[in-house]
């Protein structure tokens, strides 16, 4: 039975895939499943230092299994919904507070809940036929899987605003100029190779530093001046203490490079 996530490790990098290229990506339970049990224990895994999240095919994530959403609602039994609060929240926060760079090679269409796990990275790859896709509306839903954060985070307030409610898809040269993709290819198929190699820059990086800088920002969106210098105290104190840190510094001082090895 093929696997419906697929993981791959090169070096400090590991690239998580999104394995059902026949319905282009969309999410059913045993993918939710799996990236639920995946993405905590890539936060917690140690020689992991970068994330690099795709899909197999032509497209990065369409969202929610439909067929599968429609069955749930034809059979009237349980909370069709319930998925939000059991598997895309925790999903979500498990990518929004991922200790490490992610990188989504965004590939092709990102509709629904496979825009808001894109829109959850560090940073986004895409190519000419990038598409992001709300949905939600288009099928008399509200948002979910962090969009309604992520959104006016990246574009402000007005354009999640149009975004979300006209439900009209956004292509790669209009992504690109909003700030929903980071970096715009010339070739589809350069997409993941972009991102592989962003995601292996950032692998050969500060990496504690990285994650006291990632949570520094998301307290930053929404606290007073006042928290945001005491989140700044505590992480300075933080990576204040660590190899990196102290190796960097020397390697200033004596006009060289410095190597980081994420301690």
């Amino acid at each position: 039975m093929t696997e419906v996530l697929l993981t791959e490790r090169t070096g400090g990098v590991v690239t998580v895939t999104l394995n059902r290229p026949e319905s282009l990506n969309s999410l059913d339970l045993a993918l939710k499943e799996a990236l639920l049990a995946t993405l905590p224990a890539l936060a917690t895994d140690t020689t992991c230092r970068a994330v690099v999240l795709a899909g197999a095919g032509r497209a990065f994530c369409v969202g929610q299994d439909l067929r599968e959403h429609a069955a749930s609602l034809a059979g009237g039994t349980g909370t069709p919904l319930g998925t939000v609060v059991e598997h895309y929240n925790p999903i979500a926060m498990a990518l929004a507070t991922m200790p490490k760079p992610v990188v989504a090679a965004v590939r092709g269409t990102a509709a629904g809940a496979g825009a808001g796990l894109a829109l959850l990275a560090d940073f986004r790859v895409g190519g000419p036929r990038t598409t992001f896709v709300p949905a939600f509306a288009r099928i008399g839903l509200a948002a979910d899987t962090g969009l309604s954060w992520t959104l006016p985070r990246l574009v402000g307030h007005a354009r999640a605003t149009e975004i979300l409610l006209l439900s009209e898809p956004v292509p790669a040269a209009r992504g690109y100029e909003l700030g929903l993709l980071t970096t715009l290819c010339d070739d589809d198929e350069a997409v993941l190779p972009a991102a592989l190699e962003l995601a292996g820059r950032l692998a050969q990086g500060p990496t504690t530093a990285y994650g006291a800088i990632k949570a520094e920002l998301a307290l930053a969106g929404t606290a007073t001046l006042a928290d945001a210098l005491a989140q700044e105290a505590v992480a300075q104190q933080l990576t204040g203490g660590t190899a990196d840190h102290r190796a960097a510094t020397a390697a200033f001082v004596a006009k060289q490079e410095p190597r980081f090895t994420g301690r």
